[in-house]
């Protein structure tokens, strides 16, 4: 399974994928390309093939009918075919194969090639897009209803599948990230726009780059009126407001206040909007030890900053260590004896749910 990457940004901060939360390995090496595979062999088992698997699992766990059906969806993700992106000395930017063939020849000949096969594709850096199966029943139980043409944004959505499980329940998804190499990687005719469920429910994908709320061009390209805004493992009290010095690299800057961020989250809203702030955490660093930033998953904002802003604050900074490590074990999280991680014992949630009044 992929480690955890670690690097500047929103998402490349962000913990909770396939890897153990408390590692900080670098960013993924660039994946091989997939050798002829001998007729006589068997068949290689492919993301897709274990995304399916852990659907199945998951199923027997989550309750709401709704995760059901996203999880039944998974089905719909296709194959992914191994494909080429590059990227600059300093992988500050990113390129699809299209975009870098435009480039002048000395300034292509200077890029470096990454190989992207399927399951970097659905993983991304990040971890299996079936990871949002438990914060999606947190909101459903809670009373959150997506009807066809239903609206989301995820801030900071790390990686593309479970905006297009989404979109294929008849939502349109938008995510946004700071990430080039997320834009890159999902620039392929197909990754983005609309896709159509097997009950006939047609949704939108699409896929910002950009901080927001710093950049007034984001905040206008993201739009208003969302049903549900979404941030998983980036807005953590460690990354942004952190209690112990820590590394400025691994700090998350938002570009705006507090007041100015939150305040740009409930415009995003339509009256009766949800948001949820779900963070996958190992366990916190112990005092005697260097601060890990992204083991603090409290609330950045506090209570008084939420409702200051025009929020309801259903449920604030609330445990829920034990459903999410259900959820790792369906996943596979700690399979690797290599990791040396024990889910049980070093993992942890916290979530903050809050709504804009009708």
């Amino acid at each position: 399974m992929p480690a955890f990457a670690l690097a500047i940004g929103l998402s490349t901060l962000a913990c909770g994928g396939t890897g153990a939360p408390g590692a900080a390995p670098p960013p993924p090496a660039p994946s091989a390309a997939a050798a002829p595979m001998d007729s006589a062999a068997p068949a290689k088992e492919t993301e897709i093939d274990r995304i399916r698997v852990a659907a199945k699992k998951l199923d027997a766990i989550v309750t709401r009918p709704e995760v059901k059906r996203f999880l039944a969806h998974a089905l719909t993700l296709p194959h992914i075919a191994t494909r080429t992106i590059y990227h600059d000395e300093k992988k500050t930017h990113f390129y699809t194969e299209q975009q870098a063939s435009a480039l002048p020849p000395a300034e292509k000949a200077a890029l470096k090639s990454m190989s992207v096969d399927e399951d970097l594709y659905y993983n991304a850096k990040y971890g299996s897009p079936l990871s949002y199966s438990r914060p999606l029943d947190i909101l459903f139980s809670k009373g959150l209803s997506l009807p066809a043409g239903s609206r989301v944004l995820d801030f900071g959505y790390g990686y593309v599948g479970h905006l297009r499980l989404l979109a294929t329940m008849g939502v349109d998804a938008t995510g946004v990230d700071v990430d080039p190499f997320l834009t890159a990687l999902y620039g392929q005719p197909g990754d983005q726009g609309e896709f159509t469920g097997p009950e006939g429910d047609k949704g939108h994908v699409r896929l910002l780059e950009g901080r927001f709320p710093a950049d007034p061009a984001i905040v206008t390209a993201v739009g208003a009126g969302y049903d549900l805004v979404i941030s998983k493992n980036v807005l953590k009290k460690g990354y942004i407001h952190p209690d112990r010095p820590a590394d400025e690299k691994f700090l998350i800057k938002l570009g705006a206040s507090d007041e100015v961020v939150l305040k740009s989250f409930f415009a995003e809203l339509k009256p009766g909007g949800t948001m949820l702030v779900y963070n996958i955490c190992p366990a916190l660093t112990p005092p005697d030890k260097p601060f890990i930033p992204w083991s603090d998953g409290r609330s950045p904002f506090t209570r008084q900053q939420w409702e200051a802003a025009g929020f309801k604050v259903d449920v604030f900074d609330q445990d829920d260590t034990a459903a999410v490590r259900v959820m790792g074990h369906a996943l596979g999280w700690g399979d690797d004896p290599e990791e040396h991680w024990d889910i049980d014992h070093d993992l942890s949630v916290i979530y903050t749910l809050v709504e804009r009044p009708r």
